[in-house]
């Protein structure tokens, strides 16, 4: 069986802070950029690489209820919403990339007891993004 990941879902509050974190300060390249309904969908993707991200608002599922978007907006603002690890041969430059670029640091690079090095941030909606040392 040959399956693949095409795309992961990340929601935002702002779009343009979230081109300026996955466009300017990861290097990502911005694959689409749709708006509708005074929302804005947003598709990065690494250069190269057929995966991609959907930067989503969080209020366009039209299942969710009013009660529901407020609990989601409040997971959002406290960074316990959403997730991603990504993977780099160069953790140490990564992150000083993003410090430099003013990106929220949750964790500086360490080795991990399980085997990995890696650091941590927060994307500006407050979604947590892991980096991982290949």
């Amino acid at each position: 069986m040959d399956i693949r990941i095409h795309a992961s879902f990340l929601p935002h509050d702002d779009p343009d802070a979230a081109l300026a974190f996955y466009r300017d300060l990861l290097g990502f390249e911005v694959r689409n950029d749709v708006g509708y309904g005074g929302m804005r969908w947003i598709t990065v993707g690494p250069k190269g690489q057929p995966t991609s991200i959907v930067l989503h608002p969080p209020a366009a599922d039209p299942g969710i209820t009013e009660p529901e978007r407020r609990v989601i907006a409040e997971l959002m603002a406290k960074g316990s919403f959403a997730a991603l690890t990504l993977a780099t041969e160069d953790l140490d430059g990564v992150f000083e990339r993003l410090v430099a670029g003013g990106a929220d640091v949750v964790q500086e690079p360490a080795d991990q007891p399980y085997g990995i090095r890696d650091c941590a941030f927060r994307d500006p909606a407050g979604n947590l993004i892991r980096i991982n040392q290949l």
